[in-house]
């Protein structure tokens, strides 16, 4: 059976998971958004390009329409077109945009500030670039009172606090006097929804809205939104590269490529039978879907096979670490608690939890960038805290690092063949023509042609940049490579080519991961065991089947059932989340 029709066979179990369909408006009932035959262009060097073609659908009161697609695919595009917040270079070429049977397409910006927060309401993706870092939290959700509404400062302050306390945030008084820098990140996300839902608009436009929040703060997120849409009967357009949280959210469904839509439908209908040959790719190679069906087989052990006796690659023995605070007085921060945990060989070990659960400090630990305060870390049988100097240095050679950036991680000065060569020539004494060899051999181990070797990274895609970190972390020939979070800023389909050639290099040179990930659908998918952190303490490890199907630690269930789709465990003793502190 192929991987296909073993999603789309399994549809039944998917069925309870997918939002139901919203109730088709009565009669001729007007849509509060509707897009007819929309086309969009860019301005680059005198030149026209199309990057919208033909795109029409529309929107009723209280239903979600989520538009899916990879980057480039337009979905944003047209998303800040309906706003009026295309780049200085765009324009709309053909079509109407019409809000509530107006058609506001060729609006002057001026005119659309007066329907900009009180009808229409963007929530973006950043929550820490969308919010002035010099401005309070209350002065901020004031100001679309101010503009929108003449209202005394008393009472303007009164609506501000109970705002924040609608979205869930604790001690809203407080928050009101702090700055961004002050509140998490899904704090900072609850404000942005504060500001969008001040007015009661009647469109609310989410764009990858919480891309970049962990799990729970995820799920907590997207239920505000439900919650909030079914009591105002908001319309919600929802862009988003997660196919599972689209069809766990929306009522229907846009597929964007290319610019133009492929398919579009009810949201169950569309994962049942999808008729286009892309829409069905994207479903193939989406691991969060994983959630939604069957789990997917475990990766082979091949290098354990091979090494039944062998002692494991890391073990990790009681490790804690702390950080002093800036107040000498303040007792020491705590960051990883007494952690055990061991990876065999040629296996994939997954680190979960929240930011600032421990995981990347545990990774610098094992990389040796920093010295455990209690405990002893064994890479290969060798306890590498009692390292130092030039010996500390060499064990570069047998675990390297894999960022999450591929865009930040590559030095966009270098060609692509100095950063590949590079640890060559801190480690390893060998001749120009043999570091030649190895580099390309290497390359083309990865995938990357040739032909790429001489250009720098900012022509390259995301996908091939992290080709090439994947293969300048492979020239030294390692053993262990720590991957964190190095499939996370990719679109679907590219990683799910990257998570399949790092399955196939572990099969080729028996290497071991540790896979540091808050995508709990992909680690449940390559993972063969699993550590589950929070707050610097380990509460769940064993097998990924037995922490994903028998979870041990409340905190474990409430990760397992944020996942969307994922069918909730028993409620008693999960841990309470729903307000921000």
């Amino acid at each position: 059976m192929s991987l296909f029709q073993s999603i789309t066979g399994g549809l039944s179990a998917i069925a309870p998971f997918v939002r139901p369909p919203a109730a088709a408006p009565a009669g001729d009932s007007m849509p509060v958004l509707a897009l007819e035959d929309v086309c969009i262009a860019y301005q680059s060097d005198g030149q026209s390009q199309r990057v919208v073609h033909n795109v029409s659908f529309g929107i009723h009161p209280g239903e979600v329409v989520a538009l899916v697609g990879e980057s480039g695919s337009g979905k944003t595009t047209t998303a800040q077109a309906i706003i009026g917040l295309l780049a200085e270079n765009g324009r709309l070429e053909q079509g109407s945009i019409r809000l509530n049977g107006v058609d506001i397409s060729r609006w002057s910006q001026r005119r659309l500030d007066s329907v900009r927060g009180a009808r229409i309401s963007l929530i973006p993706q950043d929550p820490t670039s969308s919010l002035n870092p010099v401005k309070t939290i209350g002065s901020q959700v004031a100001e679309i009172l101010a503009i929108h509404r003449s209202v005394p400062r008393r009472a303007r302050n009164a609506m501000v606090i109970e705002l924040l306390a609608r979205v869930g945030l604790s001690h809203p008084e407080l928050r009101v006097g702090q700055y961004p820098h002050e509140l998490s990140g899904g704090m900072k996300q609850r404000v942005l929804i504060a500001i969008a839902i001040a007015l009661k608009p009647t469109l609310i436009i989410a764009d990858e809205p919480t891309s970049a929040l962990d799990v729970t703060v995820q799920k907590h997120i997207l239920d505000l939104i439900d919650e909030l849409r079914h009591e105002f009967g908001t319309a919600v357009l929802f862009v988003t590269h997660d196919l599972a949280v689209a069809a766990e959210r929306a009522d229907r469904l846009l597929v964007f490529r290319h610019g133009r839509v492929q398919e579009q439908g009810i949201t169950a209908d569309v994962l049942r039978a999808p008729r286009h040959e892309y829409t069905r790719q994207l479903f193939n190679d989406a691991p969060a879907l994983a959630a939604l069906r069957q789990p997917a087989p475990r990766p082979a052990l091949s290098a354990v096979r091979k090494n039944p006796a062998g002692s494991p690659a890391i073990v990790v023995e009681h490790v804690s670490h702390s950080f002093a605070l800036g107040d000498k007085s303040a007792p020491a921060l705590r960051v990883v608690d007494d952690v055990s945990f061991r990876v065999e060989r040629g296996t994939i070990h997954s680190l979960v939890g929240e930011s600032g659960s421990g995981k990347t400090t545990l990774a610098r630990i094992l990389l040796g960038f920093q010295r455990p305060g209690a405990g002893r870390v064994l890479i290969d049988g060798t306890d590498i805290t009692r390292l130092k100097g030039e010996a500390l240095r060499q064990l570069r050679q047998k675990i390297q690092l894999v960022y999450q950036n591929p865009f930040g991680s590559l030095d966009p000065a270098q060609r692509l063949f100095k950063v590949i060569e590079e640890p060559l020539l801190n480690f390893a004494p060998v001749s120009q023509n043999e570091r030649r060899r190895r580099v390309e051999e290497v390359a083309e181990r990865v995938a990357l042609p040739l032909g790429l070797l001489e250009r720098k990274p900012r022509e390259l895609s995301g996908g091939q940049r992290q080709r090439v970190a994947i293969a300048r972390a492979l020239i030294l020939q390692p053993q262990i490579l720590i991957l964190d979070e190095a499939t996370s800023a990719l679109d679907v389909t590219v990683q799910a080519q990257i998570l399949a050639l790092l399955q196939q290099l572990q099969e080729q040179l028996g290497l071991t991961y540790l896979f540091i990930s808050h995508d709990l659908a992909t680690v449940r998918r390559i993972s063969h065991s699993v550590s589950v952190l929070y707050k610097g303490q380990q509460v769940d490890f064993g097998a990924v089947e037995q922490i994903f199907s028998r979870p041990g630690n409340a905190y474990t269930r409430e990760l397992i059932n944020a996942i969307p789709g994922h069918r909730p465990f028993p409620a008693a003793g999960r841990t309470q989340l729903r307000t921000e502190s």
